[in-house]
């Protein structure tokens, strides 16, 4: 029999069969012996030991599409980052540190600008003008006034989706919407600190439908890009790629070079400062590490 690995606590994994329901399983000691460590999201062999007590053992886990370290999931086909609009601002340079660490993994990802019901329409506008040529798409939403959500069951369709993002924003609240069972806790916002406190302790995929299942992972406040060769860093901001072979320089790296045409776009309204402050940002880091 086969099922989907939705979560791993203390040594068991509840497996997902679409035909039998969840049941319980140890991993067979094999997995130990060869180092292989069963992960969310793996496809696997298992066998019931106690129908009573929905009990089983994993033993094979099926050929993976992909595995990402970061969250730590098997079989993904897409990541959605869930940022507020407001209420807390979002972080653009952890946004745009999560881009480049997807795309790095070869996952294709879903901007989501929640809680547009208690934000100006300015820094929506904004916000989609910042974002709309970076290669990922873009959705904004109101959990809170059910706004958007029927565009988020569309993308989410027949797909296995990493849910991510920072504390407060919502996205246990999506989940919630998205599949009330899951009863995920939500919580408040500090006023003080305007931040969220941390309510999902632990990776689990849902099952909404079919083949549809999400993934909330705990809140994140740092991703490192350390692993990238700096003068490959561009090739992570599609924004970039249409004035590449018009700069002067092959190699141009668009920082101090002469004649770049990237920096010429930039002057010209046609690539956004944010995106390319982080990018130069996220350059100097990294010569900044190299040189340690």
């Amino acid at each position: 029999m086969q099922g989907k690995i939705i979560k791993g606590i203390a040594g068991f994994y509840y497996v997902h069969d679409p035909d039998k329901g969840v049941y319980a399983c140890k991993a067979k000691g094999i997995f130990r012996n060869e180092k292989i460590k069963p992960l969310v999201g793996d496809m696997v062999e298992y066998e019931i030991t106690h129908e009573g007590d929905r009990e089983g053992n994993v033993i094979k886990i099926l050929p993976r599409k992909n595995a990402l370290i970061r969250p730590a999931v098997a079989n993904v086909d897409q990541a959605m980052i869930v940022f507020a609009v407001t209420s807390p601002a979002p972080n653009l340079n952890m946004l745009d540190r999560f881009l480049i660490t997807m795309e790095r993994q070869n996952v294709d990802t879903v901007i989501c600008f929640n809680k547009t019901d208690i934000s100006d329409d300015s820094e929506v506008a904004r916000l989609g003008e910042i974002y709309k040529n970076c290669g990922s798409r873009l959705v904004f939403t109101s959990v809170e006034r059910d706004r958007g959500i029927e565009t988020i069951r569309n993308i989410l369709k027949d797909k296995t989706t990493v849910l991510a993002g920072p504390s407060g924003v919502g996205k246990s609240s999506m989940m919630n919407l998205l599949k009330p069972e899951a009863a995920m806790a939500t919580g408040d916002i500090s006023h003080k600190i305007q931040r969220g406190r941390h309510t999902t302790r632990h990776s689990q995929l849902f099952h909404l439908e079919g083949a549809t299942y999400v993934m909330d992972t705990p809140g994140f406040t740092s991703l490192y890009i350390n692993d990238i060769e700096a003068n490959d860093l561009k090739n992570y901001f599609a924004e970039f790629v249409p004035y590449e072979d018009q700069c002067r320089f092959n190699g141009c790296v668009h920082i101090h070079e002469p004649d770049c045409a990237v920096k010429a776009a930039l002057d010209q309204g046609k690539i956004s400062r944010s995106r390319y402050e982080d990018y130069v940002a996220f350059y100097n880091e990294i010569k900044s590490q190299r040189r340690y």
